[in-house]
């Protein structure tokens, strides 16, 4: 996805910004700046800020920008994919859905290492995020996750290769679905 679009997300979308990492976009998020910085850290990673607040687009007025309004992450979703029509990814579950880095994936004797007891032999690719030391493997969070992306984007997820993974279980909040 070299040549999509790159976001950043304000304090009120983090949830956007998982969904759009779990699509493969590479989604600026961190909630504890303020603005100015947010919107100047956007304009000079040519960013496209996504927020709910009209006050920061009628006063700093960001050079790519959109405003969200629906209050569902999903639907958010869903929004930002039309409105900026977007191309459908080639796999989903490529970047870290915390930390934003794109994964690597594991040869079986790496992955092997890292997985649970329970989780050996689980079909699909096993991926680490380099920057944050996070597992993600195939599982029963890709089902849930897949649904309700069928929901929203159902051309989409079907034409999505099937070796998808998702998130080790524990160590961080799940999506919204």
């Amino acid at each position: 996805m070299s040549d999509s679009p790159r976001f950043a997300a304000d304090a009120m979308l983090g949830r956007l910004a998982r969904w759009l990492r779990a699509l493969g976009y590479d989604t600026s998020y961190d909630e504890s700046l303020a603005d100015p910085v947010l919107v100047q850290q956007a304009n000079a990673q040519q960013r496209v800020l996504l927020t709910r607040d009209r006050h920061l687009l009628r006063d700093l007025r960001p050079e790519r920008a959109l405003e969200i309004r629906h209050d569902d992450p999903l639907q958010q979703l869903h929004a930002v994919v039309t409105t900026l029509a977007l191309a459908a990814p080639t796999d989903l579950f490529t970047r870290c859905l915390l930390c934003n880095a794109p994964l690597q994936e594991l040869d079986p004797e790496q992955a092997q290492a890292l997985l649970p007891a329970g989780m050996l032999g689980v079909p699909g690719p096993v991926r680490r995020c380099p920057q944050c030391g996070r597992s993600y493997w195939e599982g029963s969070h890709v089902r849930r996750m897949r649904a309700a992306l069928e929901r929203v984007l159902p051309a989409w997820v079907s034409n999505v290769e099937s070796g998808t993974i998702t998130q080790t279980k524990g160590r961080t909040p799940g999506l919204p679905g």
